[in-house]
């Protein structure tokens, strides 16, 4: 398999990846919801992300990338209010959290960091194209989009909307914890009211973008209307990544992604990490147990993304062990003991495995997991010849470069 194939949400099948400008892909990855950091299941998706990003950089593309940050939403609101302190104060702490905690995971700063605060003015743009195009409507004081006005809403998720009820019904509210579907109209524009801390002055008024636009408009705002890749975790298929679509394919009346890739749960010890159940885990309680960043970024990326993740202690404790023998015997792969000056048939083979091997994997829709455990196997069988002393100082330098190479996909080698 020498070309990349990724499974397609929207398709539902794995598909060979083709951009739509030569060597360049533009890929918008949802960000946190910042009323609050991000827990490990989150950081699974955004590990994922980056593998995504570094494998096609690796593949040769010039990737340009938006990870959004939502900073204004009813959630960040209430914690706000709660906490009492300014919306701004809360979000800006844990956006400089989360941004330190990225980096120390070894996540490819991506070109465009926007936030909801600073989108407004294109929330506001594509709102009054939805209201001319007779997608959205005044009602009062809020706008409001009408599904049923969007040919093909729900395709994402694969709803059936002769099921979608025809009685008149908005929903005003960001989000509905445990409703899975808001079967009715969803707000773009929530109009001021009086006390509202939060607001702006626009040229529609004031108030301020509802959950559903700032997507919209922090992607647009960077990349236009047309990406390559859309990515999140799994509970972005319900409601979230629908509702892009509408707004963005209701503003041009053309596709907006081509492909569209979404990250499987992560559960601890067999369960959905969820507040009420009290075990959500947090960077900084690994990181107090002395758990070290490779060992979790490596922990989150041995798997495939699609697939249920369950963080035990034993199965982190094993996947430390994995990673840190692996590393051994890199380190001893390389090194001046060496004896030979001659390449064997074998070692030419198995040289040849490391780079093949990788590749094969990654192409089929990023088998992290199946392509460390290759390459592991390898370079197993490469320290075996250096200690028979049948591996040349040629042959381990060049293995040495191109594990460097794999790396900078991985971050957990060297």
């Amino acid at each position: 398999m020498d070309l990349l194939n990724l499974f397609n949400s929207l398709t539902k099948k794995l598909e060979v990846f083709r951009s739509l400008e030569n060597n360049k892909v533009k890929m918008h990855t949802c960000g946190p919801s910042i009323y609050q950091l991000p827990h490990i299941g989150n950081y699974r998706t955004f590990l994922f992300e980056d593998i995504l990003h570094r494998y096609l950089e690796y593949l040769g593309y010039r990737v340009e990338r938006v990870l959004n940050i939502t900073d204004v939403e009813d959630k960040a609101i209430a914690e706000a209010e709660k906490e009492r302190t300014s919306l701004k104060e809360l979000t800006e702490r844990n956006t400089e959290i989360f941004l330190k905690e990225l980096k120390n995971l070894r996540v490819r700063t991506p070109q465009y960091i926007p936030k909801s605060s600073t989108s407004v003015d294109q929330a506001v743009l594509l709102i009054k194209v939805l209201l001319k195009k007779g997608y959205a409507y005044w009602y009062n004081g809020n706008v409001y989009y009408d599904p049923l006005k969007f040919k093909g809403f729900g395709k994402l998720y694969g709803l059936d909307m002769s099921k979608w009820p025809k009685k008149k019904r908005r929903f005003h509210k960001d989000t509905y914890p445990g409703n899975r579907w808001n079967r009715g109209d969803f707000i773009l524009w929530r109009g001021y009211e009086e006390g509202d801390k939060v607001y702006w002055d626009t040229n529609i008024g004031r108030g301020r973008p509802a959950w559903n636009v700032q997507d919209p408009a922090m992607l647009t705002q960077h990349l236009g209307y047309k990406v390559d890749i859309c990515c999140g975790g799994i509970d972005n298929i319900i409601r979230h990544h629908d509702y892009i679509i509408a707004v963005i394919e209701g503003v041009t009346d053309e596709p907006f992604a081509h492909y569209w890739l979404h990250a499987a749960h992560l559960y601890v010890d067999g369960k959905k990490m969820s507040k009420s159940k009290s075990n959500i885990i947090y960077l900084k309680e690994l990181l107090k147990k002395g758990c070290l960043w490779d060992h979790i970024r490596f922990f989150l990326i041995y798997g495939h993304y699609r697939q249920k993740l369950n963080f035990t202690s034993i199965k982190y404790t094993q996947a430390c062990k994995r990673l840190i023998q692996f590393q051994n015997l890199v380190k001893n792969l390389g090194g001046e003991e060496v004896t030979t000056q001659i390449s064997s048939e074998k070692t030419t083979e198995l040289m040849a495995k490391l780079t093949l091997d990788f590749e094969e994997n990654m192409n089929n829709n990023l088998q992290v997991k199946d392509a460390f455990d290759r390459l592991y196997t390898t370079v197993s069988k490469l320290v075996m010849l250096k200690n028979k002393s049948q591996l040349s100082l040629k042959d381990s330098n060049e293995a040495i470069t191109k594990l460097k190479a794999i790396d900078q996909v991985f971050q957990v080698i060297f």
